[in-house]
C-alpha cells in the first residue's frame, strides 16, 4: 500500500455524466489511491441535481464555480488553478483528469513535464490532442457499455431459458441505437489504428527470428496509443486480444524460474 501512486481525481461536471462515476473511481483504484476527489461545476444550477447524492455516497468534494458570463467556461479555469496548486503541494504522484474537453490539453502536458502520471477519462468524442497528451486515456462510454453487456450476460445466464425470453433478447439486440452504431464504427477505426501500430512495433523490436515478448509489445503499444485498452474491444486479456487478430503466431515458453513467457510473431 505504501508504494501505491497517489492521484488527484478532478472531474469536469460540465462535460461528464454522473452515470460514469463508478467506472471513474474503479479505474483510478486500479492505478493507485485517490488522495483528492473533486468535482467542478455551478452547483446552484438545476441540472447538477442528479450529481448530489452520488457525491455524498462516494465522498467527492463539490467545488463551486459560478458561470459568470454566457459562453465562458469558468469550470475549466477553476480546475486548472486547483491542479497547479495540488501539483506544487507535492502530495500526489499523478492526476486523473475527467473531461471530454480539449481545453485541458495544455494542463496535462504541463503536469507530465513535472513528472506526473496523468490518466485522462472522457467519452469517445474527446479530441485526439487531449488523448495524446495523457499517459493513459480511458473511454468511459466504451467501458460502461462493456460493463453493461457483461452484467446483461450474467443476468441472462441466471434467468430461465424460455423461448419467450429468448425472443425478447433477440429483439432488443436487433434494435441498436445510433450511439451504439457510432461506438462500433469507432471500435473498427481504432482496431485499424492498433493493427498499423502493431506492425510498426514488431518491425522495430522483433528479434532476428521475428519474435517479440508480449510484455514489450503491450508496453510499446500503450506508449504509442494512450487510449488503447483491450476492454474497448471486448477482451480482458492482452494475449487473447492479439490472438483474435489472426495475424500473429503464438509461442509460450518457461524461463529459468519456471515462469511462463509469451511471444508473438507476424504470420
Amino acid at each position: 500500500m505504501e508504494n501505491e501512486l497517489r492521484f488527484a481525481v478532478l472531474i469536469d461536471a460540465d462535460n461528464v455524466s454522473e452515470k460514469y462515476i463508478k467506472i471513474i473511481l474503479d479505474e483510478t483504484a486500479s492505478s493507485g489511491i485517490a488522495t483528492y476527489k473533486r468535482i467542478y461545476g455551478d452547483w446552484t444550477s438545476q441540472r447538477m441535481t442528479s450529481w448530489k447524492k452520488i457525491l455524498l455516497d462516494n465522498s467527492i468534494v463539490p467545488m463551486q464555480q459560478y458561470s459568470y458570463t454566457t459562453g465562458k467556461n469558468a469550470t475549466d479555469s477553476a480546475m486548472i488553478i486547483d491542479a497547479m496548486d495540488i501539483l506544487y503541494s507535492g502530495n500526489v504522484d499523478g492526476f486523473c483528469i475527467v473531461s471530454s474537453d480539449s481545453d485541458f490539453t495544455r494542463l496535462v502536458a504541463r503536469l507530465r513535464e513535472s513528472g506526473m502520471q496523468v490518466i485522462g477519462m472522457g467519452e469517445s468524442k474527446t479530441p485526439q490532442p487531449f488523448i495524446s497528451a495523457c499517459n493513459q486515456f480511458k473511454y468511459l462510454d466504451l467501458l460502461l457499455e462493456q460493463r453493461q453487456l457483461e452484467e446483461a450476460e450474467e443476468e441472462a445466464a441466471k434467468a430461465p431459458k424460455t423461448a419467450k425470453a429468448g425472443t425478447r433478447s433477440r429483439s432488443t439486440a436487433a434494435r441498436k441505437t445510433k450511439q451504439q452504431q457510432d461506438l462500433e464504427k469507432k471500435r473498427q477505426k481504432d482496431l485499424n489504428r492498433v493493427r498499423d501500430t502493431l506492425d510498426q512495433i514488431t518491425e522495430k523490436f522483433s528479434d532476428e527470428d521475428g519474435w517479440i515478448f508480449s510484455g514489450k509489445l503491450g508496453d510499446q503499444l500503450s506508449k504509442r496509443m494512450p487510449d488503447f485498452d483491450v476492454r474497448n474491444f471486448g477482451f480482458s486479456k492482452f494475449t487473447a486480444f492479439i490472438k483474435s487478430l489472426g495475424t500473429y503466431e503464438y509461442n509460450e515458453i518457461k524461463d529459468s524460474n519456471n515462469q511462463k513467457q509469451i511471444y508473438f510473431r507476424r504470420k
